[in-house]
């Protein structure tokens, strides 16, 4: 008889756990299709619900966090990759998310981060600028070409500061290594990329060079799954 009461307990345990699975799975696909109607995305965004049990958090409308990936992102014309969506504190009445209204879905914070890939960088930059690469928290830019009749060739150690114009690149003190030290090569080596928000409403406030682009990041606080798109 315990061995019978044994197996039945495993199996309704198994069958919570497996009903638990569904509904994550269930919210997940609602959550991506509400996601890619508002930004009119061609692919349904990957979206993760963090947590276990699934089910009572989607009972009590309360989620520690859920991410989105949204794959690549377009601001002022400039396209940038991998960008991630962390939101935490999300208040979802399950009623909401299965009738497939985004209305009251809300986040206490949500986190934006994204890749700059460095050929975006350079698109930007000057003709002289042939390549670029990270160099510690800076970018090093090597140059090539002729200004005001002197052959230009060397490389600079420039900065990458938020704006609200954008990205800025300028050259740091000391930077203009094996250049001549004139005011058309400073200007030569500072250009501004045009990305300045991403998708949560919020200015990007840090940035670090990684090999593959510069990695920034944006949060904004009390955010609605409905202002997403209008960032």
């Amino acid at each position: 008889m315990r061995k019978v009461l044994l197996v039945l307990l495993i199996l309704l345990i198994g069958g919570v756990i497996a009903a638990d699975r569904v509904g994550v799975r269930v919210a997940q696909d609602e959550i991506g299709k509400q996601v890619a109607a508002q930004y009119n995305l061609q692919q349904r965004p990957e979206v993760k619900i963090h947590g276990f049990p699934f089910l009572t958090q989607a009972i009590g409308g309360e989620y520690d966090q859920i991410d989105v990936k949204l794959g690549q992102w377009t601001d002022r014309g400039v396209t940038v990759g991998d960008v991630t969506i962390e939101m935490r504190g999300v208040q979802a009445p399950l009623s909401e998310v299965t009738s497939g209204n985004a209305g009251n879905v809300t986040a206490r914070t949500a986190t934006a981060s994204a890749v700059i890939p460095y050929s975006v960088i350079k698109a930007r930059a000057p003709k002289e600028v042939k390549d670029i690469a990270p160099k510690g928290d800076y970018l090093q830019v090597d140059l090539n070409g002729v200004i005001a009749g002197y052959p230009l060739k060397g490389s600079a150690v420039v900065s990458v500061k938020p704006s609200a114009k954008g990205i800025v690149v300028t050259p740091i003190s000391g930077g203009l290594a094996g250049l001549p030290q004139l005011p058309a090569v400073g200007q030569l080596v500072s250009w501004t990329v045009p990305v300045a928000n991403l998708p949560v409403g919020s200015r990007i406030s840090d940035i670090q060079p990684t090999p593959d682009g510069l990695r920034v990041a944006a949060t904004a606080s009390d955010v609605r799954l409905n202002d997403l798109p209008n960032a």
